[in-house]
This record gives C-alpha cells, structure tokens and sequence, in this order.
C-alpha cells in the first residue's frame, strides 16, 4: 500500500512539473523579441511580427462565396446574374440537344407517344374484362381488335358517303361560286367584271406556280409511306405490349433510379398516367358530342356530307381550341356552297353555341380540376407542338402538359407517399 501511494504522488509530482514547463516554454514563446540593429546581414530595425507597418494597406477580406479578389470586387447582383446565365445556357443546350435527338428518331417517337395515348384510352375495357377472369394476352388482343375494327368500320362509312356525295356536291359548288360572284358585284365590294377577272386570273397564276411543289410534296408524301406504315404497325405492337406489360415496364424504369427517389417518382408516375387517362377519355367523350351536336343541326339542314363533316369534327377535337373551330369552318363552308348564306349562318351559330358549351360547361364539367390547363399554355403548346412535330405534335402536345403538369406537382411536394399496402415495414428491435 505504502508502494503505490509514493508511486501515485510522483507521478502526481513529475504531471505537475510537466504542466510547468509546457506553460513556461508558452510564455517564452509569446514574447516579441527586440527591435535588432543594423548590419551588413540586417540593414535596419526589424519590426516584431505583430507590429504594424504604417503606408502599407491591409488586404482585403474576401467573401466565403468568392475564391479571388477579382470576384471581389464585383457586384453580387451582377455575381449572381452572371451564374444564373451560364446554366440557363447549359440548360438551353442541353434541351436542344435533347431536341435533335427526338427529331432524329422521331419515327420511333412519335408512334410511341399515340400508343401511350391509346394505351390510355382503352386501359379501362382491359381491366373490364380482366375482372371476368380473361388471360391478360387475350383480353388485350380483343380490346385491340375491337378498337381496329371500330377505327376501320367508320373510316369505311365516312369514303362511302363521301364518294357517293362528290358528283352532287360539284353541281352545289359551282352555283354556289356564281351566288359569290353575283354577291361580290351586287354587294358592298361593287366589284367589276374587269377586277373579278383579275383576281381569278391571278388565282391561277399562283397555282400554277406552285404545282411543283404541290408535286415535290406528293412525291415526298409517296416516298414517305414506307415510314408511315412501319409507325403503325409500332403503334400496334406498342400499344399491345403497353396494356399487357405497362405495370411490369413501369416497375423496371423505377428501379433503375436511386433507392432514396423511388417512391416519389413511382408517385408522380402513377398519378401521372391517371391524368392521362382521365383527359384522353374526358376528351373523346366531349369530341363525340360536338360531333352528334353538330351533326345534328347538318342533318335537320339537309347539309351533304353529314356524316363525314361529324366524323371530321370528331377526329378535329382532339386538338383543343384550334381543332373544332376549324372542323366548324370547313362545315360552314360546305353550308354556304350548298345552301346558302341563311343556312351557313344558323350552322354557324350551331358551331359556336356547341363550342361555347364545351368550353364552358363540358369540360370543366368532365375534366374536372385535376387536368385543368389554362387556356395560354394550351394555345403555346399547340403551337409548340406543330412547329415540331406537324399535326401529331399539336395532338400530343396538350395531354403532355397536362402529364408535366402533375408530376411537377407531385414532385415538388413535401409529404412523402402513402405505404403501398403490399409493402413489407421491417424495424429494428430497441438494443
């Protein structure tokens, strides 16, 4: 005992000691030393390290977001435009690229995005016959092949009506061209025979000066069959695969992506194909009735071409806005030829009363707010969309917007998804 506690106090004693010299060698340290004197080696007075040099300036304090002085010395709003700009351009590049790149292998892209819309649209007579206790390949196909059978049945009635009412239709044109006529000499414009002629005489001339390329497009139209019918026959496979397989596809894509990011975009995703599908199936339902709207009032008038004008603005609804007004156009204009300005007028009215009903009470009605779109960005979307891509873009581009536009939404919300009710929650026991 006595042993351990002379042990215990030197070394108590030797820590001390220690402690000691560590504070004195400090202190030592510390001190500035004195100014020295001139030598050959020293030609003046040496300045302690913490003195001050008077004339000189002190460098300037550099922000914790700047790495020179020369970030310094600029503004921080012009600092933080400039960084804005450089990756808005890195953006822009990368969208262009991204651009070329669709329009390179648009034939592929394109016939995918209409086998997605379709997919959409008959995803619901799957699932109808899947719960009847179909195989899933067998359901498809029917669904497919009932959807191909309609398409091509209807496509049949509109060139049989259309052909049987061509010979009829041109004896009604050429009255109605002198009615024009008459109308243009006897109406406001006071038009003369002299200036009549002129204009026809340069109607001509602008046709026949474009009729190579009216050929030239023919030609380009005949060359390009063969990527017409290879983008159907994509469609086909495409949509078929899509409804069969869509679920198994869309889990494979998922797990690709992080751990941490795969249940929010599966979120976003299925949220994303529901708006798809609820806006293909509000648009058909309201395409189908300003198509029996309107061709209602073209059979009561006894207006040629009921069937196919219907049919024509049908198909022409898809396109928002712009589609049914121009399907409208072209059904008053077979109205003015037919029968008159009386009737091409009430058909007029027809045309906007059915629109206005539409836009007005159909849609909001139907589509509800989760697939609400305001009116510009469909108006610029369209746009956008033919500049692309022609006719095709302006039909995907609507229903593209309103996919963004939801799984934006979702993705820049903050609760985190619901557990699927298949999931498996594992804890940790407490240690």
């Amino acid at each position: 005992m006595r042993g351990q506690l002379r042990r215990a106090y030197q070394s108590g004693r030797e820590s001390v000691r220690t402690r000691r010299a560590a504070a004195e060698a400090r202190r030592t340290q510390d001190v500035p030393e004195p100014a020295g004197t001139a030598s050959p080696a020293s030609p003046g007075p040496v300045a302690p390290p913490a003195a001050t040099v008077v004339g000189t300036e002190q460098p300037a304090a550099l922000h914790n977001s700047t790495t020179s002085r020369d970030d310094a010395d600029v503004p921080h709003g012009l600092r933080i435009a400039a960084a804005w700009s450089w990756r808005l351009i890195v953006i822009g590049i990368v969208a262009w690229a991204l651009l070329r790149i669709v329009g390179q292998i648009r034939i592929v892209i394109i016939p995918l995005a209409i086998a997605l819309l379709l997919s959409a649209l008959l995803a619901p007579a799957v699932g109808w016959l899947l719960r009847a206790r179909l195989p899933r390949s067998l359901a498809t196909a029917v669904v497919l092949v009932g959807g191909l059978a309609g398409v091509i049945g209807t496509l049949t009635l509109v060139v049989n009506e259309f052909i049987q009412g061509v010979p009829k239709l041109s004896e009604k044109s050429s009255q109605g061209v002198r009615q024009i006529q008459d109308w243009l000499k006897t109406g406001p414009l006071h038009l003369s025979d002299g200036q009549l002629d002129a204009y026809i005489d340069e109607a001509e001339a602008w046709v026949e000066s474009n009729t190579q390329t009216f050929t030239s497009g023919a030609l380009s139209t005949a060359a390009t069959l063969a990527e017409v019918l290879t983008g159907t026959v994509l469609v086909l496979f495409a949509t078929f695969f899509f409804l069969r397989d869509g679920n198994r596809i869309w889990r494979f894509l998922v797990r690709l992506l992080p751990v941490g990011a795969r249940w929010k975009v599966d979120d976003a995703g299925r949220a994303s194909w529901q708006t798809l599908g609820a806006y293909v199936r509000a648009t058909v339902l309201v395409a189908f009735i300003d198509a029996v709207g309107i061709g209602i009032f073209l059979v009561v008038f006894d207006i040629p071409f009921a069937f196919p004008l219907a049919a024509l603005v049908f198909l022409a609804s898809f396109i928002p806005i712009v589609g049914a007004t121009l399907s409208g156009g072209v059904a008053v204009l077979v109205a003015l030829v037919d029968s008159g300005l009386i009737t091409a007028l009430i058909i007029l009215g027809a045309v906007i009363g059915v629109q206005q009903l539409e836009g007005h009470v159909l849609q909001p009605l139907i589509m509800g707010r989760a697939v609400a779109i305001h009116p510009l960005a469909v108006i610029v979307g369209i746009a956008a969309g033919v500049v692309l891509a022609g006719i095709t873009g302006a039909l995907v581009a609507v229903p593209l917007i309103a996919v963004l536009n939801t799984a934006v939404r979702r993705l820049a919300a903050r609760t985190v998804p619901d557990t699927p009710p298949d999931a498996v929650v594992v804890a940790s026991q407490a240690p």
